[in-house]
């Protein structure tokens, strides 16, 4: 019997026994210590960039912790990609604030700048504030048209929190994803493109906000000799055994990022004489994604669903995955205003994602695409 083809399985790089031995060895099993320091400072070389970079327990506090520094209270609107996962919209209730999505453009698969402005404008007709804060995604790694977005932003007076907890590594126009908001986002999640089993960052504006996320990632514990407390604080730091997992991780980062990309160009390049099958590829030269997964379109007319397809392939041991089903379709935010024209809707019932694992070899990619060529050809 074949054995599972997995869609995104950890990758160990062969050196987190080193730094986990070496915080026994020291005793380091508390919350933080130098393993968190190491890792923070290996990240922030990786992304090449003076922004500090905070290691928290998973990318959905650092989107809440994001939203916090960027001042959304109760009763704010903000603006979030409607084709995204719940974590990037969840933080924005968290904070008793209302989402409000915008739908995606047809090239990136992420948050339209026409409708974003759209939006903008038209909660200020209703609500007569603008929103607090807008959430741009990095959808599966491609990047979003960041540039436009941060116009549009600074053009209202509106920061931006960059969630790229998908696109560790991709670039757009030169820049890593995850420097282009106010605030960025990443995920170190267990099918992410490094691990720390669970965990994720937040990348700051400056030293001082660093400092003030620290302080509240650690239950905004005040500076006295007894615990004192001003301001609701969370229990969301990194642990000091996951950073160590972190640090052996990024070791082979590079390799991990040009392994996907390798694996998006045979799934492109294998995949273009079926007709019923478009794969997603970069927009243009200003796009440099990380393919954390590979997706395709399936045409209607072959006369199957995507989750007719999945089910096809998981009877064959290959796992893939439908694409997000867009917010604004969730019946926890059924309420939630909408800008867009169901593009993101349309996505969801043509996508599905393929196993793009790292550690997969060109022989298990080999049988996902003799599988989809005999489902689809």
């Amino acid at each position: 019997m074949n054995e599972w083809i997995k869609l995104s399985l950890p990758h160990k790089s062969g050196n987190e026994m080193k730094w986990i031995e070496e915080a026994y060895r020291d005793d380091w099993f508390v919350p933080l210590g130098p393993a968190v320091d190491e890792f923070e400072r290996r990240l922030q070389r990786f992304l090449g960039t003076d922004r500090p970079v905070v290691a928290l327990s998973a990318g959905t506090a650092a989107i809440h912790l994001g939203l916090i520094m960027l001042g959304v209270k109760a009763g704010d609107e903000v603006i979030c990609q409607d084709l995204t996962f719940a974590a990037s919209a969840n933080p924005i209730c968290y904070q008793g604030a209302q989402p409000v999505f915008v739908d995606s453009e047809t090239d990136s698969w992420n948050m339209s700048p026409e409708l974003l402005r759209l939006a903008i404008e038209k909660r200020l007709e209703v609500t007569g504030r603008l929103p607090r804060a807008i959430v741009a995604v990095d959808l599966y790694g491609m990047p979003a048209r960041l540039d436009e977005i941060r116009t549009i932003a600074a053009n209202y007076g509106i920061p931006v929190l960059e969630d790229s907890a998908e696109a560790m590594g991709s670039e757009y126009k030169g820049v890593r994803c995850g420097l282009w908001g106010d605030y960025g986002v990443m995920s170190f999640n267990g099918n992410k493109m490094i691990t720390t089993s669970g965990g994720g960052a937040l990348i700051c504006p400056d030293e001082e906000a660093a400092r003030r996320v620290k302080f509240l990632s650690t239950q905004a514990r005040e500076d006295r000799p007894y615990y004192y407390h001003k301001v609701i604080g969370y229990n969301y730091r990194l642990s000091n055994i996951s950073a160590a997992i972190g640090c052996g991780q990024i070791e082979t980062i590079d390799s991990r990022i040009a392994r996907r990309r390798e694996i998006h160009r045979i799934y492109s390049e294998h995949l273009a004489d079926v007709a019923s099958v478009t794969v997603h590829d970069n927009v243009s030269a200003d796009y440099a994604s990380n393919f954390w997964l590979t997706t395709i379109l399936i045409d209607p007319a072959c006369g199957l669903t995507p989750d007719q397809v999945r089910l096809q392939l998981l009877d064959r041991r290959i796992e893939t995955r439908l694409l997000w089903r867009p917010m604004h379709l969730m019946p926890v935010f059924e309420r939630a205003p909408y800008y867009g024209g169901g593009a993101g809707q349309a996505l969801f019932e043509r996508g599905l994602c393929l196993p793009s694992g790292s550690s997969l070899t060109d022989a298990q990619i080999s049988r996902v695409i003799e599988a989809l060529k005999d489902i689809l050809g």
